[in-house]
């Protein structure tokens, strides 16, 4: 589907105080190896925000779970500032505002907790315009594009939107995504480290350029990584292998490039989700998750407390989150 770009609907109205809604998004898995920026997968992981405007004036946060004790309390956390700009871009005069974030996508690890962020503020904000405005915006297909836009990761964007198996790309001012057949055989296993990655870091550690074979070879398995995901499973080793961004960023993550060599030397599809540090294992089947899980375990509980292996002092939470297929949920009271 192509997507228009955001087109702001001048009212000049205020925000009603006394409303509320609910927005659930779900936890997402960009690149899955060789989809660099562009293919993303939804996670059965949720992020729960609940916002209500008030006739009290300001912004008041309230966070639960993850980063409850990092993130700002006021206008400055990332859903407040996104809901006051959406609003403003359209015109309208904000109400007071409550706002509580229950956080289960973890923080910095490459589950794009941001994108849940700016999907579920621009998604609440949308539901809380009076009726007149609500009428004139396009629905998921503007909220992908505006917090495409506003975001910068489409990849990530469009999974936390439309749930499933993306692929994402914006040209020429026009932002782009389709679902892709996903085979209900496929599951995920995450592996998320207890340390935190910037992706501004992880950026800047791929080089501006590689050679024109390096690019076809990865075309290829992502041809490769298609066929997998949409039922074709002995493919996936093949598929999930990357030639453009996980081996540069390796020495950021020392620990995590060393999960995913050990889980692929074993046979499993292990990639870095997004821009890291967690792993990702793509299975083909529960048992095949299960043991997985049971190679990572067994390879934490190995690693000693003290040492010079890169792995030393990780700790690991193992998920099997599943696959969430519906996208981003409003539910206004």
């Amino acid at each position: 589907m192509v997507q228009r770009a955001f087109a702001a609907v001048p009212t000049g109205g205020r925000i009603a105080a006394g409303q509320s809604v609910t927005v659930t998004v779900p936890a997402t898995s960009a690149n899955l190896g060789p989809g660099y920026d562009s293919m993303g997968l939804a996670l059965g992981l949720r992020d729960t925000l609940r916002v209500a405007t008030t006739e009290e004036a300001g912004v008041r946060v309230t966070v639960s779970g993850e980063g409850s004790e990092s993130l700002p309390d006021n206008e400055t956390h990332l859903v407040a500032r996104t809901i006051l700009e959406r609003w403003e871009a359209l015109g309208l005069r904000p109400a007071g505002l409550a706002i509580h974030a229950e956080n289960r996508i973890p923080h910095g690890r490459g589950l794009g907790s941001s994108a849940a962020a700016v999907v579920s503020a621009l998604l609440a904000a949308d539901a809380l315009v009076p009726h007149a405005v609500r009428d004139r915006l396009d629905g998921a297909d503007a909220t992908f594009a505006e917090a495409a836009r506003l975001e910068g990761h489409p990849d990530n964007v469009a999974p936390a939107v439309y749930g499933g198996l993306t692929l994402a790309l914006q040209e020429e001012g026009r932002t782009v995504s389709i679902g892709l057949d996903l085979d209900d055989s496929i599951v995920p296993v995450v592996a998320v480290p207890d340390v935190e990655l910037s992706t501004h870091r992880a950026r800047g550690l791929i080089p501006a350029s590689v050679p024109h074979a390096v690019a076809a070879e990865n075309g290829a398995r992502v041809g490769l990584l298609v066929a997998a995901l949409g039922g074709r499973t002995h493919l996936l080793l093949a598929g999930t292998e990357d030639f453009l961004h996980q081996r540069f960023r390796a020495e950021a993550m020392p620990h995590s490039a060393s999960l995913i060599a050990g889980l692929r030397d074993a046979g499993f599809a292990a990639v870095v989700s997004g821009a890291g540090p967690t792993v990702l294992v793509l299975t083909a089947g529960d048992e095949e998750a299960r043991r997985a899980v049971e190679f990572i375990e067994r390879r934490a509980a190995a690693v000693p407390s003290a040492g010079n292996d890169g792995e030393n002092g990780v700790s690991w939470r193992v998920w099997m989150p599943g696959v969430d297929r519906t996208g981003a949920k409003v539910e206004v009271h």
